[in-house]
């Protein structure tokens, strides 16, 4: 900081730094909190699973066999991605309301999260 230190600066600037820097803090955490959480999307009525998680990383990859049939590959191709696709969302809005969560619902300018 310049010729000012936070307890000097003028109309509450100070403590108005000092909140920013804890919903930041905050913010890390919640995000880190999110990231490990793991989701799952599904699709076929449970053929297929995918899990993700809230960081948006597929973890796992679960195909029945009931549903694997050489001659459809494009279901099975089209099932994958509407489980990933399900499962990517949920992350998405875990993720949204972590930050909900610290920001009171408010959008700060700036601040964008995965997805």
């Amino acid at each position: 900081m310049s010729e000012f230190d936070q307890g000097q600066l003028p109309g509450g600037l100070g403590d108005l730094l000092k909140q920013a820097r804890t919903m930041q803090e905050q913010l890390a955490k919640s995000q880190e909190e999110a990231a490990n959480q793991i989701l799952v999307g599904t699709a076929g009525g449970g053929m297929v699973t995918v899990e993700v998680t809230g960081g948006m990383q597929i973890v796992s990859v679960v195909i029945e066999k009931g549903v694997v049939d050489p001659d459809d590959v494009e279901m099975l191709q089209d099932l994958v991605i509407a489980a990933t696709n399900n499962a990517l969302a949920k992350a998405r809005d875990h993720m949204a309301s972590a930050y909900a969560k610290v920001t009171g619902g408010f959008s700060i300018p700036g601040l964008n999260f995965p997805g």
